[in-house]
């Protein structure tokens, strides 16, 4: 706090010493003139110049730079107002100064971030045109046709509707995605936790996707035999959909006669880590960070091999963080990928673990 006031007022200190030897000298020079020089009046006549200079000086200073800065600050949004209302303004210029250095950093990060955010939302909106209109174009394609004529053969009749019914399927497949994601973005969805096992809702989502891997010669196995159980405290919904979502896409991005295998692994005392692991076509390294963007595809060319809504890793990573955990991603091209997330362990199982 000392040196704080010893900054604050040495420019008026310095002034008022200033001020001070030249008004004495002048008197002084003056009363010697006159011959009328003597230093027990010379010497408080200074002291009280000195005193008087001081306090004025800091007062209008002080005055000046809360009034002429203030403006300048508020004008241009450097700083806030309440900045000043918990401390005088004082002369320090140094500490002013590193201030307004400091905030006009931040403003810079700021403006830099509100830049990437704006990239952002033109790639989002984008991705969801892109996304939407395709099923939306097939539709109005099939309705035309069978506008136009065709809804008199039963033939086409049939089948045109049946597209029409998948393309509309897709498309509220896409909007329930999005509900989901922006639910979760804005905290407004409501986990509800409670003690499962890993190992039985691994093999379930196994059992739902069996077929969809063997289209594609794709084996869905653990990594061991787990025997035992292994109880996690989580939303048990929204695990599964987390693990449905990965191993989709491993299915999708995996070769043929691939191997997709999943492992759960004790991490501290009281985490698990769970590996999705599969042999595929693997990942650029450039592409990683943007992995879990809403609607981002490695392949940029804005064909699809795979369906999908192109938000299933974006609902992972927000499912995860929900649950206060964390998502990694490992990737090699021509090697494959390996996507975990940790879990909180029962207590249950804690104690059985000690």
């Amino acid at each position: 706090m000392a040196i704080r006031a010893k900054r604050s007022y040495r420019f008026a200190f310095r002034s008022a010493v200033y001020l001070t030897l030249c008004l004495t000298f002048i008197l002084g020079l003056t009363l010697w003139v006159f011959d009328f020089l003597r230093w027990d009046l010379l010497v408080p006549v200074a002291f009280l110049t000195f005193l008087t200079t001081f306090i004025v000086l800091q007062i209008r200073i002080e005055k000046f730079v809360y009034r002429r800065i203030k403006k300048i600050y508020d004008d241009v949004a450097l700083l806030e107002s309440s900045s000043f209302a918990t401390q005088p303004i004082t002369t320090d210029m140094r500490t002013l100064t590193a201030e307004i250095e400091k905030f006009a950093q931040d403003k810079k990060i700021e403006i830099d971030t509100l830049k990437i955010r704006e990239e952002y939302r033109k790639d989002f909106l984008g991705n969801v045109s892109h996304e939407l209109k395709t099923p939306l174009f097939t539709v109005q394609g099939y309705l035309e046709t069978l506008l136009g004529g065709a809804i008199n053969d039963k033939k086409v009749r049939g089948k045109y509707l049946e597209r029409a019914n998948k393309a509309v399927d897709r498309l509220i497949y896409i909007v329930k995605d999005l509900d989901l994601i922006t639910k979760l973005e804005v905290g407004d969805l409501n986990l509800k936790k409670g003690d499962f096992n890993i190992i039985e809702l691994i093999q379930s989502v196994f059992d739902l996707l069996e077929m969809k891997a063997a289209n594609k010669n794709i084996v869905l196995t653990f990594d061991i035999d787990y025997n035992d159980s292994i109880l996690v405290f989580a939303d048990m919904e929204k695990i599964q959909q987390v693990l449905t979502n990965l191993l989709v896409n491993s299915i999708k991005y995996g070769n043929d006669n691939g191997t997709t295998e999943v492992s759960v692994e004790n991490l501290v005392k009281n985490k698990v880590i769970i590996r999705v692991t599969d042999n595929g076509e693997g990942i650029p390294e450039q592409h990683i960070p943007r992995l879990f963007e809403r609607f981002y595809r490695v392949d940029q060319s804005g064909s699809r091999r795979e369906g999908g809504s192109g938000l299933g890793l974006a609902i992972v990573k927000h499912v995860i963080e929900a649950h206060g955990e964390k998502i990694y991603v490992e990737s090699s091209p021509d090697v494959g990928s390996e996507f975990s997330f940790t879990l909180e362990k029962s207590k249950d199982q804690m104690r059985a673990d000690t």
